[in-house]
């Protein structure tokens, strides 16, 4: 990135996958069990070089889908986080101003168009997640993470970034990307997004796996659970994902489950477990997977665990 920076054409898409099934036992290699559908977003976002728009509850895999997809290619996973109040600063670059002043106080009385050229250069310039992508010439997956908590004019930044990935620096010229990253937004839906943005996207929606996803997911996470008691487990999940709580269980917080029941397990007999959740242990390890004492308090009264 160094010296005056020229507008270029972005290199041709290289695409990482030869195919859907090629997406779907590269991403199982990292450990993330992707469905037709997911494997095949991904591999369109890959080889059409269009940014994927995925939507989902919280929990259900969509941040560790970018973080799958880097492992599974070699690439590096460069994530925004979305929050609101997000500025083009955080997002893009911003100068480094303090340095920016020794500077000019160090040049003493040189003259200020040579002074200028020096500061607004690459040494002071700090790259946010946006800026490092798109100069990055490396496999680069860019993960805008939760893009719905940010404001409004953000998505505006975003359309005019991934329109053609370039971004353009007043006092340097135009960063054009050599190598185009694999885009992933990723939304909880708290929000509407604006129909510009999603035109711009392909669309992928996440729900909670089914039961023999989540069985076979759990199986790859927590090996050692027997099989039995794994089935027990995505039982009563699903039940309680069915109740009227505040957050339902992810994904991740089945696994941390599965795990914690097994260490619980492995302190018993099998008489005393004879492969299932007893109420009481149920009831003791609720706050593994709820995370909210409303939602505790409804699953043991719908549960019947008084």
């Amino acid at each position: 990135m160094s010296g005056s920076r020229q507008t270029r054409p972005a290199e041709t898409i290289q695409p990482a996958f030869a195919s859907t099934d090629d997406v779907a036992a590269r991403l199982r290699t990292t450990g993330y069990l992707a469905d037709e559908a997911t494997a095949t977003a991904t591999y369109l976002a890959d080889r059409l070089g269009k940014p994927l728009l995925v939507e989902g509850p919280a929990g259900v895999g969509k941040t560790e889908l970018a973080r799958a997809i880097a492992g599974a290619t070699g690439a590096d996973l460069v994530r925004l986080q979305c929050y609101e109040g997000i500025d083009e600063a955080r997002a893009l670059y911003e100068w480094n101003h303090a340095k920016q002043i020794l500077a000019i106080q160090a040049a003493g009385q040189r003259d200020w168009d040579q002074t200028k050229d020096d500061i607004f250069s690459e040494e002071f310039l700090l790259a946010r997640p946006l800026l490092t992508a798109i100069s990055r010439t490396e496999p680069t997956v860019l993960l805008i993470d939760e893009i719905d908590k940010a404001d409004v004019d953000m998505e505006g930044l975003l359309l005019e970034i991934l329109s053609d990935f370039a971004i353009t620096i007043p006092e340097m010229g135009t960063v054009q990307a050599q190598r185009r990253p694999i885009v992933l937004l990723t939304s909880n839906a708290n929000r509407e997004l604006s129909e510009a943005l999603k035109r711009r996207c392909l669309y992928l929606y996440i729900d909670f796996p089914g039961a023999d996803l989540e069985k076979e997911i759990l199986a790859s996470r927590v090996p050692d659970l027997p099989e039995n008691l794994a089935a027990e487990v995505v039982r009563i999940v699903g039940v309680l994902r069915n109740l009227d709580i505040r957050k339902k269980p992810s994904v991740a917080e089945t696994i941390d489950w599965g795990n914690t029941l097994l260490a619980m397990v492995n302190a018993e007999t099998p008489e005393e477990h004879d492969g299932r959740v007893s109420d009481s242990m149920l009831k003791r390890t609720l706050g593994v997977v709820l995370k909210h004492r409303a939602d505790v308090l409804t699953a043991v009264r719908e549960l019947k665990l008084d």
